[in-house]
């Protein structure tokens, strides 16, 4: 694919950038490296591609969430070169995955302007403050299973060869639990609201990170240049098992436990998450929810827990490093009572 971006011989030449920019797996994949070596010869003028521009190059970089993509940003920011040089500041603003990295920018900052803009871009937060915040309602669609659903019905241990492969491993959600399923959902979602999967328990059984990702792919959005794989989507349940919560959690979901009695498949219903209160259409309250934890909503609006984590204790460096006071870009998460015994109870002897 990098030989037809540079001769594109005829090719689809748009199908092609596409493909560069949205179909390879980010991180630390083999096909990420190779990636991120023809980006950054690019960036470098050692290759010349009329389809993508040295701005271009550094932009794509900047998508890759982390891995291979960070040092590669962090060496063209040495090079001090005036025309791509707010990319490359832009690109590694907004990189969370940086670790051991934080340390080159730090240094680089002393002589550096580009990478001070860096640091300071972290110590603001400005890849949060740039999301939106998660709105003051929502209006989606109920899907409705009743009873129990664990993660083998929604990750098969009969299908467990095609995990690696989302979209395909997704399509045996619930094959066994509730033919016919996936077609109701996606007629649900012909009503233009999200689908919100509801269930008296939901997640119980083992800990699968694949049921999350075979719900998701039903009920959550893309990921933007991350391919085969989906983040977000409304799960409500009147229990919800621990780790499939905290699972929920990393993949950006938002689970709500609340009693889910008067729910049913086709209802069109109104999420309040700040009032902790979900309506119908009409007005009538249905229930009441508490956000668990408290953090809840900037999980969300980071995309997930694990984003928030990182990206929240990378501002903290960043402003420690430039004598500033902790950011109040987040909620800070409520910490149990220090009872001058620890957190754990361990048993007597």
């Amino acid at each position: 694919m990098c030989d037809l971006l540079i001769e594109p011989k005829g090719s689809k030449t748009d199908e092609l950038v596409f493909l560069l920019k949205n179909r390879i797996t980010p991180g630390v994949d083999e096909t990420a490296k190779v990636k991120v070596d023809f980006l950054t010869a690019i960036a470098k003028k050692e290759i010349k591609c009329d389809l993508v521009s040295r701005q271009d190059a550094v932009d794509i970089l900047g998508t890759m969430i982390g891995g291979y993509n960070v040092q590669s940003l962090v060496d063209l920011l040495r090079y001090e070169d005036k025309n791509i040089s707010s990319h490359i500041v832009d690109s590694l603003s907004n990189t969370l995955l940086v670790f051991d990295a934080f340390d080159d920018v730090l240094q680089l900052s002393k002589t550096n302007s580009d990478a001070m803009q860096v640091l300071k871009n972290w110590s603001e937060a400005t890849w949060f403050e740039k999301l939106p915040k998660v709105p003051e309602s929502i209006a989606v669609s109920v899907f409705k299973v009743s009873g129990e659903t664990n993660t083998d019905d929604l990750s098969p241990a009969v299908r467990a060869t095609t995990r690696s492969d989302i979209p395909l491993h997704a399509l045996a959600m619930l094959e066994s639990r509730m033919p016919g399923g996936l077609e109701t959902i996606s007629s649900l979602k012909e009503k233009g609201n999200p689908v919100a999967y509801v269930g008296d328990v939901i997640g119980t059984g083992s800990s699968r990170k694949s049921a999350i990702n075979s719900l998701l792919w039903h009920i959550g959005e893309d990921i933007p240049f991350v391919p085969n794989k989906r983040r977000g989507g409304y799960i409500i349940g009147g229990n919800i098992a621990p780790i499939f919560y905290n699972t929920a959690q990393d993949a950006g979901a938002f689970p709500i436990e609340c009693d889910v009695t008067d729910l049913k498949t086709g209802d069109e219903i109104v999420i309040f998450p700040c009032q902790g209160k979900i309506i119908r259409q009409t007005g009538e309250e249905v229930t009441r929810f508490s956000l668990t934890p408290n953090t809840l909503l900037d999980e969300i609006r980071a995309g997930g827990r694990i984003n928030l984590i990182l990206g929240r204790k990378q501002t903290d460096k960043a402003r420690e490093c430039l004598g500033l006071e902790k950011s109040s870009a987040f909620v800070r998460p409520n910490l149990p009572e220090d009872t001058g015994k620890g957190f754990i109870h361990l048993p007597k002897k």
